[in-house]
């Protein structure tokens, strides 16, 4: 069976000393694009998305497992980091969240508030409303952590 294309990103990044975040492929046909999130523990550079960006590319010649043209793109998550594992949300306890569902829960699907812990595959956000939401971690199509720049 043939690795998944995150097991191949993951493996490649990881070989580099850098830390696979995730990836999102972005449109069909022409326009797709495959933009990975990298980090490391010291900030990453635009000569560290390069370097990635030229083994990325020659990995993904070789193995082939996107049908069609595609753009690559290799960024950092910045400051609006994106979650794509629970143990991401882990990480981000007690910050504001933006999280968008698959299906809806209590007929909403887009939801922002303050991630108060990570209990199984659920989360707990607080919302504005002071109300608790707990969204299971299988129903979520996209999240990220919402930069908090006051100060």
């Amino acid at each position: 069976m043939a690795a998944s294309l995150r097991d191949l990103l993951a493996t490649t990044v990881s070989s580099m000393d850098y830390e696979f975040v995730g990836y999102e492929m972005h449109g069909q046909g022409r326009g797709s694009v495959l933009r990975i999130y990298i980090d490391n523990g010291t900030g990453v550079t635009a000569d560290d998305c390069s370097k990635v960006s030229r083994q990325v590319s020659a990995m993904l010649d070789v193995e082939d497992p996107i049908q069609g043209k595609y753009t690559l793109e290799v960024s950092s998550p910045g400051l609006d980091r994106p979650l794509f594992e629970i143990a991401h949300y882990q990480k981000v306890v007690g910050s504001r969240v933006k999280v968008r569902l698959n299906a809806p829960v209590n007929d909403r699907r887009n939801f922002v508030g303050v991630l108060l812990r990570v209990e199984g595959d659920n989360i707990h956000l607080l919302m504005e409303t002071e109300e608790e939401v707990v969204l299971p971690f299988s129903n979520i199509e996209k999240a990220k952590v919402i930069a908090d720049i006051a100060g």
